[in-house]
């Protein structure tokens, strides 16, 4: 079971959420807070597995309490969410070491597996803010294709297929379905990737891959 505590300020969010993931028999809500100071104290209590994270919240916005909680020995995974597809904190998250990024209209089944995703570990973007972030990390600047061409050249032809869906947003379980893999070669796959291009972010794989003209 995997234990999740939801921080957002709007109300009508937090029901939201709670009517689509509090009905899944792996998933269970254990708490809630609308602000990030609060959150502190209900996660420090409940040690949930996952934190949903709003960015913007009045007394302690998601940015802090983020960087807060990630300095704790045992911190819980965050799966942060955003109205804003370009909104620049989210790039500053990434940084920080949050797991995932998505806006809160994602589609109840995504979001739902974009939750489970991160309970096994896997880093998730969806792909308008993977666009966003890919494009304020590389500043506007022009794709550096020779560069990024002999690295994306390392790899095999099933891995550079592999990182054009991780650079599109693709969680795991999508880039198995899309690709006709297993989730598990899908990983060894993720993982031959980040040893080869020196990363452990699956944004860093996206920007390669943008600048290797594969999108």
């Amino acid at each position: 079971m995997t234990r999740l505590v939801i921080v957002d300020d709007d109300a009508m969010v937090r029901t939201g959420l709670r009517l689509i993931l509090g009905g899944e028999p792996d998933l269970e809500i254990v708490g809630e807070a609308q602000d990030g100071r609060r959150a502190m104290r209900v996660i420090r209590d409940l040690r949930p597995d996952i934190v949903l994270m709003d960015i913007r919240m009045p007394e302690q916005d998601g940015l802090t309490t983020t960087e807060l909680l990630l300095a704790w020995p045992d911190p819980p995974r965050i799966l942060v969410l955003t109205t804003f597809d370009a909104d620049d904190m989210v790039l500053r998250a990434l940084e920080l070491g949050a797991d995932g990024f998505l806006l809160k209209d994602t589609p109840p089944p995504r979001m739902i597996e974009a939750v489970r995703a991160v309970a096994r570990g896997e880093p998730v973007l969806s792909p308008s803010v993977a666009r966003q972030v890919i494009a304020a990390a590389t500043g506007g600047r022009e794709p550096q294709r020779p560069d990024a061409q002999r690295e994306l050249a390392r790899l095999t032809e099933r891995e550079r297929e592999v990182a054009i869906e991780v650079a599109r947003g693709s969680s795991n379980a999508e880039i198995a379905e899309r690709l006709h893999l297993s989730v598990a070669t899908v990983k060894a796959n993720v993982t031959r990737i980040f040893a080869k291009l020196g990363t452990d972010n699956r944004v860093h794989v996206a920007m390669k891959v943008r600048d290797a003209g594969l999108l």
